[in-house]
């Protein structure tokens, strides 16, 4: 399991395109991949429960991966985040 906190920078928080990147990018790997926002866990596969979570700007994210390709994982979700999913493009 690999884990890192990162702060949400998308001035507009996760809503329905940036969540919709996370969740396209998150299901090219294999492994389960999570967010930790608030305490609660959101499968970071799913743009529903991304965009239900209501993550604003400036909220701490935990990214967590676990399973056979979790160091790929992590470095291009946290990668996605660096970038806002395109939002400043």
């Amino acid at each position: 399991m690999k884990s890192k906190k990162i702060i949400l920078e998308n001035e507009s928080g996760l809503h329905a395109r940036p969540a919709a990147e996370l969740a396209k990018l998150a299901a090219k790997y294999a492994c389960n991949i999570e967010l930790v926002v608030n305490e609660k866990k959101i499968n970071a596969k799913s743009v529903i429960a991304i965009m239900a979570a209501g993550i604003k700007e400036s909220t701490q994210i935990e990214i967590i991966c676990d399973g056979q390709d979790e160091d790929e994982a992590l470095i291009a979700i946290e990668e996605g985040f660096k970038n806002k999913f395109g939002e400043d493009k």
